[in-house]
């Protein structure tokens, strides 16, 4: 690749989040979440993982620490585990919770090394979830507490906070389909689970401002897909515009102040849980939107699909990862412009891109994954390109540091640009992240 047009503070990064790497699952007196529910529902995770140990990176934080030293990057993206700082939720703070968070930014910042914790990637505390978790308002108003709470004592020293992570899995994936935490299939539930998030995100916003030492830019993190009808026939466009609705517009247009899409709100049929001067408050302004990416989406039109009417088909001849999405670096670069144009934000960056591969490694533990090394190399040029035809983009995270706990699909799919055997809990660095590291002092020159 030839030198790219990117700005010379240009963030290069790795991401994770806490329930995926941290384990330590019961220990300093963290609390339970809804995904430690979860995993106990039979056959709600593949291969009935759970994260109870996971990488264990809270014991092993000197370990990843050291990933992170030697991949070179200048930033780093990680979650917060609301159930490690406020055990319910609400009332009184765990000490030692917080006092390991504190640890990591003191420690990345000596590393020169940003750090970019996300307030929620999901593991909501149990005990709010039985109080009607992200259906209920309240949980807005407990999550802006928690804010406070973190920003409080770490916000002398971070400038860059993500209040939610793809508010869309919380709501569509754990509450319409059932898929993920919670596990509620209900559609009245997901669309009151979704205004509470952006209701959250609004909150939260305002309280970092707020208590924050320094000057903080704040924003939220969406997963956005290019979406494209698969024949030209009028019901396939009709329903891409839908699944669009659904996917992207639903979650950008809020965020951008533009309020929820009347066009869904009729689709759905749901009355939106608003009260008197939601409105103004929801309409808080963005200093950067952070952009997840994996595969653009192909959607046919199927009237079997209740409300929504529309599914998602495989693009014939692609390239397929281990979780059978499509690699398509120019939807990337699509992505990011469509954003940048139509909704003029004033800043982005690509919070995760990443994909999953059969790994195979060697009786050293080292993995030649030449397939997620193309796919990094291939997403990053994705990036320049955006960047040369005008996209505010500020930076790059890759997902993810290490292998780790997938969600619902457990421990098989890797991510990681490092390998770990889960037995022993080694950590090695793959051909993609020695590529990455190359990759960034390539374009930084050792800087």
């Amino acid at each position: 690749m030839s030198n790219p047009a990117l700005p010379t503070d240009f963030r290069w990064g790795v991401a994770t989040s806490a329930f995926q790497i941290e384990g330590a699952a019961a220990e300093d007196g963290r609390g339970p979440s809804i995904w430690d529910d979860f995993c106990r529902v039979p056959e709600a995770v593949d291969g009935g993982g759970t994260g109870e140990v996971a990488c264990d990176s809270y014991r092993r934080w000197d370990d990843d620490l050291a990933l992170l030293r030697r991949l070179g990057v200048n930033s780093y993206r990680y979650s917060i585990a609301w159930p490690r700082v406020q055990p319910t939720g609400s009332g009184p703070v765990n000490t030692a919770g917080l006092d390991h968070y504190d640890r990591m930014v003191d420690d990345l910042l000596a590393a020169g090394i940003e750090p970019f914790p996300t307030l929620y990637h999901w593991d909501l505390p149990s005990a709010l979830q039985q109080r009607g978790g992200w259906v209920a308002r309240e949980t807005a108003e407990r999550f802006a507490e928690y804010a406070g709470i973190v920003a409080a004592r770490l916000g002398d020293r971070v400038t860059r906070w993500t209040t939610l992570n793809e508010p869309l899995c919380t709501a569509w994936i754990g509450h319409l389909e059932g898929r993920m935490a919670p596990g509620v299939r209900d559609l009245r539930s997901a669309v009151h689970a979704s205004y509470h998030q952006v209701l959250a995100h609004a909150l939260g916003t305002q309280v970092l401002r707020a208590a924050s030492a320094t000057e903080a830019a704040v924003g939220i993190v969406l997963n956005l897909s290019p979406i494209e009808p698969a024949t030209d026939s009028e019901a396939d466009r009709a329903a891409a515009s839908r699944a669009d609705g659904h996917v992207n517009r639903w979650w950008l247009d809020p965020v951008h102040g533009r309020g929820f899409p009347q066009d869904m709100v009729d689709l759905y049929g749901i009355e939106l849980p608003a009260l008197p001067g939601d409105s103004s408050l929801l309409a808080q302004p963005l200093d950067f939107l952070g952009v997840n990416y994996y595969f653009r989406q192909r959607i046919v039109a199927d009237a079997g699909v209740a409300t929504l009417g529309f599914r998602q088909v495989p693009v014939p001849g692609a390239v397929t990862t281990a979780l059978d999405w499509e690699v398509h670096p120019q939807g990337l670069a699509d992505i990011l412009l469509r954003v940048a144009k139509e909704y003029d934000t004033p800043a982005l960056l690509v919070t995760e891109n990443g994909s999953a591969w059969a790994d195979e490694p060697d009786a050293d533990g080292y993995v030649a994954d030449t397939e997620r090394t193309a796919f990094l190399v291939d997403h990053v040029a994705a990036v320049q390109s955006a960047i040369a035809q005008g996209a505010p983009v500020q930076g790059y995270y890759a997902w993810s540091l290490i292998d780790n706990f997938e969600w619902a699909y457990g421990y098989w799919p890797r991510f990681g640009l490092a390998r770990v055997d889960y037995e022993t809990q080694q950590r090695t660095l793959k051909l993609s992240g020695q590529t990455y590291a190359q990759l960034i002092t390539d374009r930084t020159g050792g800087n």
